[in-house]
């Protein structure tokens, strides 16, 4: 990087300050520092909470998934589309917790099912935040150790720790300040810039880049590794040895492996380790199981100034999230054009001499992607690009700093008390806690091993909790049946199976090849470390559903009061719910929108239908045909071809959309934080 590219991070920083500056004041009660005083609107949450979830660890996640699985990935999340349209049409699971107003997910828990049980979740959920979040620190300081080229120490303090507390800092400077609404703010910017960037980043390679060269790479780079390995394998003085049709059978395995680890043909994925259909089958099963388990982001769930409100924020994160899905669909491949194609071999020299410096493979898994970015990118894109990152960053980073602490406090500490605290020392203790949680996300960074990949490593630490959360939530707002000690089993299994996996996992595969003596246990401890983070999840899952259904079904009937928990019939509070039409037509009913729904309302919901039933027609058609048909890898190419076209035109249109929508609430929000009347007794106690 030079003088430009520092150039841009630092303007980009110093607008980040600016504009966490417009919160100062607006802060009056802990409602407002917990939920930005619930007055959030769509177009708010869709863009801050999009960039909060996003962060510098899921770009880095993303490029390495993207790296190993290529175009594939693509189709089957495909597959998610109409799972994903009716939950989020219905408001699935987010309508009933906002109906709740609880400002978070354990303060629900004690309102459906007990006040111990609120702790324990609030300990579970904490754990398993701060774990998953504990390695956030390190792979943003060892991007930007590895993008821009930084030494290993400075003047003898090294570098690594060094960048984490200055990073860390910055985002606790930004969540100290304004709470909630100084999150939202921030990353409603920060959301918009980080978009931009990565479209062009995008449009960059991809009109630098041939198509025949991806295609060329996507296809003869596996066929070539096939022929060294075959090459390798005849020159071993075992396989001379063998006849000729088991020499063909290990000629053949080898080639079949290769075949079947496509990145253009969907459907010959089965060798490819990790990413292949069994991952997003999983996937689509936890989106309804999980919708809302993950806390990482919780104090989004509440900021909404209304149920309804919340819905459409839901549905609108559907379209913001294609431009960002463009960048991971088509820069991925693009890099493994850069590492695999003849043209590029100098950069390929270039970026694997760099990557034999790093110490383990999955730090050279990580760092890959950057290490390309570093060397392709032009000047002034180079900068633009740290400085999306930094965004990226620092927006998660706020946005978990608050939710952990929020946890710690809220859902933990405030249930052992027997009296609410003072507003002034509950935002004081609130801080402290933020500042804890950063303490040990920096110490965990420093000392933890990371030995699986990125997505992995989220899926099962993030089970801890939401492995048994699911069934939980659900069970808690749609079944008057669901237990309290249903509740309890399914949270208790759904965290051991899932902690049970971490341990497992920490195994050095060194002491495994030691252990001579006991035969049967080092079989069983491979097995079991052998079984990847998503397939943890799916168990935790399956088990925990299980046990609430079984305990609930099994134990005391009960029936719970569903309408004081919902705030309606009687229990209706007033100015919840905004009436627009007070008679709905059937054909609306049928398409889920209701008296709530304004005419730009029913405009997006149609539009949701229209754009994700269109790809989910492909989808089965695709699947149906190549289920019966050769379809070869030219016509594969076309069809991503065109596919990214149709993505990048949508996303220009998409980013022009959301950044106006997004302007107009904050204009509300501000207004309505300067005026309203603030409950101070709203502030999560649930009185006993």
């Amino acid at each position: 990087m030079i003088y430009i590219d520092w150039v841009i991070v630092f303007v980009v920083l110093v607008g980040m300050v600016l504009s966490v500056n417009l919160s100062k004041g607006l802060m009056k009660s802990v409602t407002d520092f917990l939920s930005a005083g619930r007055t959030a609107g769509r177009y708010l949450i869709a863009v801050s909470s999009g960039i909060a979830g996003l962060g510098a660890i899921s770009i880095v996640m993303f490029l390495e998934m993207g790296y190993e699985a290529g175009f594939s990935l693509a189709w089957w999340g495909l597959s998610q589309g109409i799972i994903i349209l009716m939950l989020t049409m219905s408001g699935w699971v987010i309508y009933r917790f906002r109906s709740t107003r609880c400002l978070t997910l354990a303060q629900f828990f004690e309102k459906r099912y007990s006040r111990n049980f609120r702790i324990f979740t609030g300990i579970v959920a904490f754990v398993a935040g701060i774990i998953n979040f504990g390695i956030f620190p390190a792979v943003g300081a060892q991007f930007f150790i590895s993008y821009c080229g930084f030494p290993d120490a400075v003047l003898g303090v090294p570098v690594y720790p060094l960048l984490m507390i200055v990073l860390l800092g910055i985002s606790l400077y930004f969540v100290y300040t304004g709470g909630q609404i100084a999150v939202i703010i921030a990353d409603f910017f920060q959301g918009v810039f980080a978009t931009v960037v990565l479209v062009v980043v995008a449009l960059y390679l991809f009109f630098n880049v041939s198509w025949d060269q991806v295609a060329d790479s996507l296809e003869q780079t596996p066929k070539n590794l096939a022929q060294k390995e075959i090459q390798t394998l005849s020159q071993e003085e075992s396989f001379s040895f063998l006849s000729e049709i088991e020499k063909q059978e290990k000629i053949d395995a080898i080639n079949d492996r290769y075949e079947n680890s496509s990145r253009i043909n969907p459907f010959k994925t089965s060798h490819i380790e990790d990413f292949n259909f069994w991952y997003f089958l999983i996937g689509i099963i936890g989106i309804m199981y999980g919708s809302m388990s993950w806390q990482g982001s919780q104090a989004y769930n509440s900021s909404a100034k209304s149920a309804h409100e919340a819905k459409m924020g839901s549905v609108l994160a559907g379209f913001r999230g294609l431009p960002q899905g463009l960048f991971f669909l088509l820069v991925p491949v693009l890099l493994y054009v850069f590492m695999n194609h003849s043209d590029y071999a100098h950069i390929a020299s270039s970026v694997n001499h760099s990557l034999d410096q790093l110490s383990t493979d999955t730090l050279k898994s990580q760092m890959r992607g950057p290490y390309i970015l570093s060397v392709i990118l032009p000047h002034g894109l180079l900068g633009a690009f740290a400085a999306l990152m930094l965004v990226a960053f620092v927006s998660t980073h706020d946005t978990y700093l608050h939710s952990w602490a929020t946890i710690i406090i809220q859902d933990v500490i405030m249930p052992f008390r027997s009296k609410p605290f003072d507003k002034n020392t509950h935002l004081k203790v609130l801080r402290i806690a933020i500042f804890g949680v950063a303490i040990f996300i920096f110490m965990f960074s420093l000392l933890f091993q990371q030995n699986q990949k990125i997505a992995l490593f989220f899926a099962i630490t993030a089970a801890i909790f939401a492995g048994g959360s699911g069934a939980v939530i659900i069970g808690g707002l749609y079944w008057n049946r669901g237990t309290t000690s249903a509740a309890w089993t399914a949270m208790i299994v759904g965290a051991f199976i899932s902690v049970s996996g971490v341990l497992v996992k920490q195994i050095s595969a060194d002491w495994l090849g030691d252990l001579t003596s006991l035969a049967e246990l080092k079989n069983a401890l491979s097995y079991i470390r052998n079984i990847n983070g998503q397939e943890y999840w799916a168990i935790s899952m399956g088990m925990s559903a299980f046990s609430y259904v079984a305990v609930s079904l099994l134990g005391k009937p009960v029936s719970f009061d569903m309408d004081k928990l919902l705030n309606r019939g009687k229990y209706e509070i007033e100015g919840e719910s905004k009436i627009v039409n007070q008679e709905t037509q059937l054909g609306w009913k049928i398409f889920l929108m209701g008296k709530e729904f304004t005419k730009s309302d029913k405009i997006i919901y149609i539009l949701n239908y229209v754009w994700t039933g269109l790809w989910t027609i492909v989808f089965i058609v695709g699947t149906i045909y190549n289920l019966s048909n050769d379809v070869s890898n030219a016509s594969w190419m076309s069809f991503w071809k065109n596919y990214l076209y149709i993505h990048i035109a949508i996303s220009l249109f998409i980013i022009t959309w959301f950044t106006i929508g997004g302007l107009r609430d904050l204009k509300v929000m501000l207004a309505k934080l300067k005026s309203d009347y603030r409950d101070h007794q709203d502030d999560g106690w649930v009185g006993r």
